[in-house]
């Protein structure tokens, strides 16, 4: 059986400014490290043996129908504008529709220099592939938005990094669409008003066909955004690099660059060793998306017709989003402690909550997960302070039907812990995949207590833990 991709390349289609045609740069021996196949079946591909799989998710192989192309952007990187980023190390290969009608790119990252590359090699390392292969299928199989992984090949050569040279590899990841923030700020810093009006027609028919004008296509990304960032907080997951180039129109979780979640609850926890002064901490997610559809709102102001207006609109829509994440993160959060319905009472049980874990150090994942079972109080250090707050929950929730399901809905058992995932990249680096292939079925089904999963519910020991994390550039 041969591979089969049914390829449609619409974005493709759109005239060169958007993009450069692109093909992957051929590698010297590639080989199939892992493929997701029922992801593939919902892609309708048909898919032939490792070898010839090797061959085309290397970009090694050309398919028919596809029609390969680099990605232009910008983007706001640590609050610094970049007028021009773009693929510099990804070629779109092109879109596939699902089983369910919904179009998905279909992309290789770390597949060799672009026209965007800026001077980078264009390849990636083992560790940042196998991190967002196994990151990636995670926050998909928690419910949270997020591009997928189909496949993770090594290209047998060998790239230069910090450490010295790494084994290399190549992602093939699937998206609703790599459209970004930063894609609207490239064609509106270059005053490309014609190409600006085209993406927002673009944008819209692929992913908010409702919307009639930009103000309702800002605050509908506006929606998706808050309900993200609020899911992204529920689980103490920490982005790392959520520059506007990393902030994707779909409200898709994208670029699993330094991404981290949190052992032990600190509010302003940082893991990327590239955020040095903190700016995309935990605590400071919510502010942070909330200025990049800022951005987004100033690149859409050049299409309306009469700006001061839009300019009043657009920025009452900017302003009204930090209650509306509020209300999403009450929401995830209210669940996370059995409630249905919360209220603005609630708001203060559940901070309270938090604050005694960070006082603590108490593990967020497995405080959570034990609350339902009465023995949360195990994760603390002072068991006393819990028992208070756990008096007030108790009568908070007794009117509350069906409290415990809701609980054990909202509570994951298991994480890809930050200290499993490294163990897991050094095994690979030493060419044992087992502990990789062992964590990807582990984590597909994070809500059920599994032997094969019990390893990830264990926090690191004082000598395990990761403190920092980094980009694969």
């Amino acid at each position: 059986m041969q591979t089969t991709i049914p390829f449609h390349n619409t974005y493709a289609q759109l005239p060169a400014p958007f993009h450069t045609p692109q093909a992957p740069v051929p590698v010297a021996s590639p080989s199939l490290i892992a493929v997701n196949r029922p992801l593939a079946a919902d892609l309708g591909m048909t898919l032939g043996d490792d070898d010839e799989l090797a061959e085309i998710f290397a970009g090694n192989r050309a398919l028919p129908g596809a029609a390969p192309i680099a990605q232009a952007y910008a983007g706001h990187q640590f609050g610094g504008f970049s007028p021009q980023l773009g693929d510099g190390r990804a070629v779109l290969l092109g879109e596939v529709i699902t089983s369910g009608g919904a179009r998905r790119d279909v992309q290789l990252k770390g597949s060799g220099r672009t026209p965007y590359s800026r001077g980078g090699d264009g390849r990636a390392w083992l560790g940042p592939v196998l991190r967002e292969y196994v990151v990636s299928e995670a926050m998909h199989a928690l419910g949270i938005p997020t591009t997928r992984a189909l496949a993770a090949v090594r290209t047998g050569e060998r790239v230069l990094r910090q450490d010295g040279p790494l084994p290399g590899a190549i992602l093939t990841r699937v998206a609703s669409s790599h459209l970004r923030v930063g894609t609207f700020q490239y064609f509106a810093a270059r005053g490309d008003t014609a190409s600006l009006a085209r993406l927002f027609g673009y944008a819209v028919q692929r992913h908010y066909p409702g919307a009639q004008d930009p103000g309702a296509f800002l605050r509908a990304v506006i929606a998706r955004q808050a309900a993200l960032v609020a899911q992204w907080m529920g689980l103490g997951f920490i982005h790392g690099v959520m520059n506007t180039d990393n902030t994707s129109i779909s409200g898709e979780t994208i670029d699993y660059g330094p991404c981290a979640f949190m052992d032990g609850y600190f509010a302003d926890q940082v893991f990327s060793s590239i955020d040095r002064q903190g700016r995309y901490a935990y605590s400071n997610q919510p502010h942070l998306i909330v200025w990049n559809m800022a951005q987004l709102a100033t690149a859409l102001v050049p299409l309306m017709p009469d700006q001061d207006a839009a300019i009043a609109d657009f920025t009452e829509a900017v302003h009204a989003m930090p209650d509306l994440i509020e209300d999403e993160r009450l929401r995830v959060f209210g669940a996370k402690i059995g409630l249905a319905e919360p209220s603005e009472d609630d708001a203060t049980l559940i901070g309270d909550l938090l604050q005694i874990m960070e006082d603590s150090g108490a593990d967020f994942t497995n405080t959570f997960r034990a609350l339902a079972r009465g023995k949360a109080a195990d994760e603390f250090t002072d068991p006393s302070l819990f028992r208070a707050w756990e008096t007030r929950w108790k009568s908070r929730i007794e009117s509350e039907p069906d409290w415990r399901a809701r609980m054990e809905a909202a509570n994951p058992a298991v994480i890809p812990r930050n200290h499993r995932v490294e163990e897991m990249i050094a095994a690979a680096v030493a060419g044992d995949d087992a502990p990789f292939h062992r964590m990807v079925e582990a984590l597909a089904r994070p809500y059920e207590d599994l032997e094969v999963s019990a390893y990830l519910a264990e926090p690191p020991s004082p000598d395990q833990i990761v403190r920092e994390t980094f980009c694969g550039t």
